[in-house]
């Protein structure tokens, strides 16, 4: 059973070493974070596959439509009558 250039020896070695340098314990964690991490990769490339082979959905088209029809604010009104919303407050 070979793996590229490598050997059954070569690879038992390899996966003692491993397993002196980072513990019995600690091998599923580092192999458990491997794997979400190329998941997450996955996902991201699926995505962006996604978002370039698929056209716009066209209900995002129609919120910006709809924002563009908004009313325009008063031309009437001066700006210290113009409406504001209260601002957040930071610290309570």
């Amino acid at each position: 059973m070979n793996f590229g250039n490598f050997g059954f020896g070569e690879i038992l070695i390899i996966l003692l070493v491993v397993l002196l340098l980072f513990g019995a314990k600690r091998i599923p964690e580092i192999a458990g974070s491997f794997g979400k991490g190329i998941k997450e990769f996955k996902k991201s490339m699926n995505d962006v596959n996604r978002s370039i082979t698929e056209p716009e959905p066209e209900e995002r088209v129609d919120r910006v439509r709809a924002s563009e029809q908004a009313p325009p604010v008063s031309a009437s009104l001066s700006p210290e009558e113009v409406p504001r919303p209260e601002p957040k407050r930071l610290l309570g």
